[in-house]
């Protein structure tokens, strides 16, 4: 359900609905909108009598909400929700890059990684300190020491910091070195990871599961809203499917799909969505066309020799075409995009 309030409502007013939604059990999420405030009703199990509430003083209406995910749904907020990680908005007119090694394997390639992907435009540093891999005899990540890491480059280069958490307990270290948590696909639906993300004060970064439909994908998203963390932001990385010429297939007709439905902002993962780095360019070409907010592209100086995913990875220099291209193709669509970083002299 959805108490819509009057348009000038005022902080008491507001404050009274808070009061009279958690008097009955229920919990209440204050959206803040364009025009006015919106408060979303969870915890309730069965209908609500809506002229408890719209008696109320400065409520215009309530409103039930059809769809089972509810707090992400456009019913509750007509309006895109802008997500800030760090200093830089995601889900506003800028299509926001997110670039960087798949794994962080030491400051000396992190670094290099960062530096060239700072030059070209990125906006934000992707890093894995915590690599959840098929096979328990790969490379798992540098851990603690990987996320320091992060934050020394992040020191360097002003890119804030977006690396994956793989439990609950992790997500304690990855707020405190980084600036968004990641939930990675194999982890969409571990339930106490995203009621503790919902608790977190930093932003999330949700992939879609490997075979998720798009209604679990937002079902996992409202886990974390539930929780009282409105930050997060969406991302497409690929689903498994019978396709043997690419390692997942990237739906990119799930962005327009969640544009419809949900307010949140949403990136798009072309590096796992192909797992092929001669795809990488085309698919993130087609992800800016189909309105996605951003794209997030592994990104290594040695794909060769790369510890991780490095068939995927593309250099510095064909990232930096890449972003030459799309910033061809953003204007057409509305969007901004950084230009390249100067350097002096």
């Amino acid at each position: 359900m959805l108490v819509v309030m009057r348009q000038g409502a005022s902080e008491i007013e507001i404050r009274g609905v808070v009061r009279a939604i958690e008097a009955r059990g229920f919990k209440a999420h204050p959206i803040p909108g364009v025009q006015r405030t919106a408060i979303g009703v969870t915890g309730n199990r069965g209908a609500v009598e809506q002229p408890v509430f719209e008696s109320l003083p400065g409520v215009l209406e309530v409103i039930p909400v059809t769809h089972a995910y509810k707090l992400v749904s456009r019913e509750v907020k007509p309006e895109d929700t802008v997500v800030r990680v760090g200093n830089v908005p995601v889900g506003g007119r800028e299509f926001v890059i997110a670039a960087g090694p798949c794994a962080v394997e030491s400051l000396e390639q992190t670094l290099t990684v960062a530096r060239g992907v700072k030059a070209a435009g990125a906006r934000l540093l992707r890093g894995g300190a915590y690599k959840p891999r098929t096979s328990p005899y790969a490379f798992q990540g540098l851990g603690e020491e990987g996320l320091r890491i992060l934050a020394t480059a992040r020191e360097e280069t002003g890119l804030p910091v977006v690396t994956e958490a793989l439990d609950a307990e992790g997500v304690d270290l990855v707020e405190r070195y980084a600036d968004a948590i990641q939930v990675g696909a194999r982890n969409m639906q571990n339930f106490s990871l995203l009621r503790r993300c919902g608790k977190a004060k930093k932003p999330v970064l949700l992939k879609r599961g490997l075979a998720a439909t798009l209604e679990e994908f937002l079902m996992s998203a409202e886990y974390i809203l539930a929780e009282g963390n409105y930050q997060v932001i969406l991302c497409e990385r690929g689903v498994r499917t019978f396709s043997d010429f690419s390692r997942n297939t990237l739906d990119l007709a799930v962005v327009p799909a969640v544009k419809a439905v949900s307010h949140l902002p949403i990136l798009v993962d072309p590096s796992h969505g192909t797992g092929r780095r001669d795809k990488v360019a085309p698919m993130s070409r087609g992800a800016a066309a189909v309105g996605a907010d951003g794209l997030i592209v592994e990104v290594h100086h040695e794909p060769d020799t790369a510890l991780s995913d490095g068939p995927q990875s593309i250099t510095p220099a064909a990232f930096a075409a890449l972003m030459d291209e799309l910033r061809q193709i953003a204007p057409v669509l509305g969007r901004t995009l950084p230009r390249p970083a100067v350097s002096p002299g």
